[in-house]
């Protein structure tokens, strides 16, 4: 008689041979900065995002390549203009054994309104696009908008769900003004980082999260997702110098590092390690003070009242200053592109066609004395000196290159934990930005970055520089609620046209992403740039 196997059988035998593999080690994983907290709804930053993703999950999920998947959803379909559904994954539940319902996701969004820890707005903005949600059944949730939005799907892809059981309720209504039913008080960030509210659907659980020290997560053998987690535990210790964090893998420390230098790829080849490059969607830029008379780290020969980065000129200028293939040839070593707008040529909403962004310091010094200011102006520029590729290093090269146009520019770099606080206080004149549009389309940068401030409409939240033009408001706000597609995607490039001529926003380039690894293993880049240990897997 034959002995068939159902598939429940057959995945509980693979993750028994799994546990008696590769499978059953540690993975111990440097990183190049530290994730800044354990809540899904603090900072939506990279390091965060990925640490995230191995313990919560989203509706919608992006595929390394970004594209939408099912995730906590199972589908999704528009009822009409402004109402979409969302059927949930009935097998889907938490690492506690509970199932992941409606009620979940309305406490979710409760939770994310009524969460005075967040600092950055990305899931506040989401969430307040939603002007109601109705759960017919456990399973099933319709997402009510003010307005037509076409790309929520998209958008939700960056929201993790939490279990509503870390709360106390009768019945949860989605009413984020009047507390939604929740009795007890809002979990904060204090409270989610010690692992106590960390409840997930991921594959993973989190052990321990120690600042400045390292995160340890454990396999979640109550994973309800048909691929098993390939390693029963993750060790992640962050190390902010490249060179230090690739003589941890070389030396056995690591098994898997992010962002090595460019410049050590053939080392690493030739020392017997593996190295995978991924195109990323992920803009460098600097974020310039334009909204503000005077600017804390500018000083202008006119006086403590001007600030010459308001004139549209002398932004034109800086940009003209920069010799992007240069950074990327010299410092990047290969590992990038030049940008000529926000999101690289191919993606939805981009301008297909752009030219490249010159660079002509002659012009550049001549816009600046058509500005008034023949001799330049004193300015710092602020980075991080361990979030992004050798963000320290460009930082420094645009600063020279600013000085030889007769821009007198100093540099201020920091750690990613000190500098993104200060950034959203608005305490820089010029500040480094990298942000990859995780819904992969246009809208995602203008968004959060160039549009009026509006936290009703939930836009501009990381504009820090304080930039304000209709003429790329309003073509983004009829975008966003376009459901068309081509006029859509026409509508966003002439937004994206009105803002690389502001240059509010100075493109530099696009990073890849760069992992560096041990032999026997496999690893799978992501142009979202997530280091995930569930991409790397062991080779038979």
């Amino acid at each position: 008689m034959m002995n068939r196997q159902t598939p429940t059988t057959i995945a509980a035998l693979i993750a028994v041979a799994l546990c008696g593999t590769a499978s059953a080690q540690t993975l111990k994983i440097g990183l190049a900065a530290e994730p800044t907290a354990v809540d899904p709804h603090y900072h939506q930053t990279t390091p965060n995002e990925a640490l995230l993703t191995h313990i919560f999950e989203p509706l919608v999920a992006m595929s390394p390549d970004m594209e939408l998947r099912p995730a906590l959803a199972t589908g999704w379909r528009t009822v009409d203009d402004t109402t979409w559904e969302f059927k949930l994954d009935p097998a889907a539940k938490f690492s506690n054994g509970e199932p992941f319902t409606s009620n979940d996701v309305i406490y979710t969004f409760c939770r994310i309104l009524n969460n005075e820890t967040a600092i950055g707005g990305g899931a506040t903005n989401v969430a307040r696009r939603i002007a109601g949600i109705e759960a017919p059944d456990a399973h099933t949730v319709h997402l009510k908008t003010a307005a037509p939005y076409p790309v929520l799907p998209n958008e939700l892809a960056r929201i993790p769900m939490i279990w509503s059981g870390i709360a106390e309720f009768d019945k949860l209504t989605y009413e984020p003004a009047k507390g939604c039913g929740v009795t007890s008080k809002w979990p904060t960030v204090t409270e989610f980082n010690t692992g106590d509210l960390v409840v997930g659907t991921g594959p993973y659980k989190l052990k321990s999260y120690v600042k400045g020290s390292g995160i340890v997560l454990e396999r979640n053998d109550n994973y309800w997702g048909k691929t098993p987690a390939p390693w029963s535990e993750v060790r992640m210790t962050a190390v902010p110098s490249a060179g230090p964090r690739l003589t941890g893998l070389l030396s056995g420390d690591f098994d898997l590092i992010e962002n090595p230098a460019a410049r050590d790829l053939k080392r690493i080849k030739d020392s017997g390690f593996e190295y995978t490059t991924k195109p990323s969607v992920r803009i460098m830029f600097f974020q310039l003070d334009v909204g503000r008379d005077s600017s804390p780290f500018v000083k202008s020969p006119k006086g403590a009242d001007d600030n010459p980065l308001k004139d549209v000129r002398v932004r034109q200028a800086m940009s003209l200053a920069i010799d992007r293939k240069a950074i990327v040839d010299r410092i990047m070593d290969g590992v990038a592109t030049p940008a000529n707008q926000y999101l690289p040529e191919g993606m939805f909403g981009s301008i297909i066609g752009a030219p490249a962004l010159e660079y002509d310091p002659k012009r550049a010094k001549e816009l600046l004395t058509e500005a008034g200011y023949p001799d330049g102006f004193e300015l710092t520029l602020a980075s991080t000196n361990n979030r992004y590729i050798n963000d320290g290093q460009i930082t420094q090269a645009v600063a020279q290159y600013l000085t030889r146009i007769g821009i007198k520019t100093q540099v201020d770099t920091m750690t990613s934990s000190v500098y993104f606080p200060r950034r959203a206080r608005k305490e820089f004149s010029a500040s480094l930005g990298g942000w990859g549009s995780e819904t992969g389309e246009a809208s995602n940068f203008i968004q959060y970055w160039i549009t009026t401030r509006n936290p009703e409409l939930g836009v501009g939240s990381s504009n820090y520089g304080g930039f304000s033009s209709a003429e790329v408001d309003k073509p983004y706000l009829e975008a966003i609620r376009t459901l068309d597609d081509k006029r859509r995607s026409e509508l966003l490039q002439e937004s994206v046209k009105h803002a690389l001529n502001a240059m509010a926003h100075i493109p530099l380039h696009f990073e890849s992403g760069v992992w560096a690894y041990r032999k026997g293993l496999t690893y799978e880049g992501r142009a979202d740039q997530r280091t995930l240990a569930t991409a790397a897997r062991p080779v038979n």
